[in-house]
C-alpha cells in the first residue's frame, strides 16, 4: 500500500471544483495508494511522472517504488493543465 502526498498548490486547486467531480477527483487521488499504475494512465513525455483522467480533469503524479509513495504534484482542468 502505497502512502499518497498532495502538494499545497494541488490542494488549494481540488478545494475550488464543485461536485461531483471533487469527490470524483478525489476518489481517484486516493486510490492511487492501492494501485499507483491504474488502467488509462500515461507515462508523460517531456516531464517527469505520469498522468490520471478524471473527466475533464487531469491528476499529475509520480511515483516513489522505494518509499512506496505517490507525489500529487499538479492538478487541472485538460485544457490547462499542462501548460
Amino acid at each position: 500500500m502505497y502512502k499518497v502526498k498532495i502538494e499545497k498548490h494541488v490542494l488549494k486547486k481540488l478545494e475550488k471544483i464543485n461536485d461531483p467531480d471533487y469527490t470524483k477527483i478525489k476518489k481517484t487521488i486516493n486510490s492511487l495508494a492501492n494501485d499507483p499504475r491504474p488502467t488509462g494512465y500515461t507515462k508523460l513525455k517531456g516531464r517527469p511522472g505520469y498522468r490520471v483522467r478524471q473527466g475533464d480533469y487531469r491528476i499529475i503524479y509520480e511515483v516513489s517504488d522505494g518509499i512506496l509513495t505517490v507525489f500529487v504534484i499538479d492538478l487541472g482542468h485538460r485544457k490547462d493543465v499542462y501548460d
